[in-house]
């Protein structure tokens, strides 16, 4: 179940019932999918294989294709990140930088955890922790980034409408920057 931090306030907020309003508030989807669904030996495992990738797929099918037929969504793949991917920590510092795409970026946690840390339209960044079920779609022109937390491992299914839409535009703003140094 995912949790919402907003850095202005520290305001957190929990319970299904809370996050859903809040993230539809701001215009962000926010859905579960059953993490259960996993074979046993994909339930926790960040350090997969392509088989194992193909298999995450599978088992996510109908939630995968309800999702692409309510948003438009035409492609889909699974990512994995962990100890092991190669220049990790640039590849981390490039995703930890504010942007927005030209289309939504959906994330699917299936294993680890991460977070989206998004501007609100009225509350500032606020940061949405998620861990494995949690489905999230930041709209499209949403600047936003996504990191690892600490465990530093996740693995996600995402989709796109495009894969040339998800194409990362830099976005600066001053108020991001002032938030961090609280």
């Amino acid at each position: 179940m995912a949790t919402i931090v907003i850095r202005d306030t520290e305001e957190i907020i929990k319970g299904q019932e809370a996050v859903q309003a809040f993230l539809d508030s701001q215009d962000v989807l926010y859905e579960q999918w059953d993490p259960t669904k996993l074979p046993s030996s994909l339930q926790g495992n960040c350090q997969i294989s392509d088989e194992d990738k193909e298999q995450i797929l599978t088992t996510y099918d109908a939630d995968i294709r309800s999702l692409a037929e309510r948003r438009g969504y035409k492609n889909w793949d699974v990512i994995a990140l962990n100890e092991h991917t190669p220049d990790l920590d640039a590849l981390l510092k490039k995703f930890e930088q504010v942007h927005t795409h030209t289309e939504d970026e959906v994330r699917a946690i299936t294993a680890g955890s991460g977070s989206f840390v998004i501007k609100g339209a009225d509350v500032g960044y606020f940061d949405v922790q998620l861990e494995p079920g949690d489905v999230i779609s930041v709209p499209v022109d949403t600047p936003h980034f996504f990191t690892l937390s600490d465990e530093r491992q996740v693995v996600a299914v995402r989709l796109f409408i495009d894969s040339e839409g998800w194409v990362a535009h830099k976005y600066d703003d001053p108020a991001f920057k002032n938030s961090n140094e609280v």
